[in-house]
């Protein structure tokens, strides 16, 4: 088992491991501050991250020595490294045609810098497909708020309703829905229609025969069995425990375990499988 310089660190890194969920370092900070505008009503609100990425990271070593490998911007013209203000962003029109757009022209486009989420329409909350949503933040009470900040809350909690509007982030405009989550509002930014694929136009084999009224009602008991209340903290990232523990167990010079699960095997006979799921078989 190799372990590169350094590594054996890891034995007592007490970072290794992600803390639980409850643990916070400090308070989150919020990363935009701004109002929602619903016609004359505006509510002051703070934007935080509503997400913590848990992945396992890792860096790119070179093996013989075990130093960390850099990446630098290379011009493939002049063969040599360039610093980052020769750095300009290019949209390729042709082959080796760029037009170039300075920082201010891109900031241009992105819309109306002021910090204003415009909420234009409201639709029911239900009716929005989850492939619609990019990402999540929370939405706090800004400064003098709090009374405002509530009454939205309670009218999206009471209506089922999300609000629909725009807004600047990070120099570039969405499109956001905002709607009421465990006594808070939560907003998604979203993607356009244009940017998600119409399962119509996925290509695979066409089915065989349909299935039997029989196997249809024996499919949708076994969907029932398996109903439970959902639980996000039931499920856990066992890739992520996985690799953790291989990296522990190398740090301390013993063998990974490798583990390997059988790939099911094909059903001869649907009714048969259908039968066996219910009766607890696999």
């Amino acid at each position: 088992v190799q372990v590169l310089p350094g590594t054996a660190a890891l034995r007592h890194h007490r970072r290794l491991r992600p803390r639980g969920t409850g643990y916070r370092e400090h308070m989150p900070r919020s990363l935009w501050n701004g109002t929602i505008t619903v016609g004359a009503i505006a509510v002051p609100v703070k934007l935080y991250s509503a997400v913590e990425s848990r992945t396992v990271h890792f860096r790119e070593v070179h093996l013989p020595d075990g130093a960390k490998v850099e990446h630098r911007r290379f011009c493939s013209a002049e063969d040599r490294a360039v610093p980052y203000e020769e750095v300009v962003k290019g949209f390729e029109v042709g082959d080796g045609e760029y037009v170039v757009l300075e920082k201010e022209e891109i900031a241009a486009a992105a819309g109306d810098p002021a910090h204003v989420i415009d909420v234009d329409a409201f639709v029911e909350a239900s009716a929005i497909d989850p492939v619609f949503f990019e990402k999540t933040y929370y939405l706090g009470a800004g400064e003098k708020g709090a009374d405002a900040y509530r009454l939205l809350h309670d009218a999206l909690e009471r209506t089922g309703r999300a609000g629909l509007g725009r807004f600047t982030f990070h120099n570039r405009e969405y499109l956001a829905a905002i709607r009421h989550l465990d006594g808070v509002i939560v907003l998604h930014t979203m993607r356009f229609a244009d940017e998600v694929v119409p399962g119509a136009e996925i290509e695979f084999d066409a089915p065989g025969r349909g299935p039997r009224e029989r196997e249809v009602e024996m499919a949708g008991k076994l969907v029932a069995s398996l109903h439970e209340r959902w639980d996000p903290g039931k499920r856990k990232d066992e890739y992520r425990e996985a690799v953790l523990e291989m990296i522990e167990r190398k740090a301390a010079g013993k063998k990974p375990k490798r583990t390997r699960e059988k790939p099911p095997e094909e059903a001869p006979d649907l009714m048969a499988a259908l039968e066996a799921s219910l009766a607890g078989g696999k």
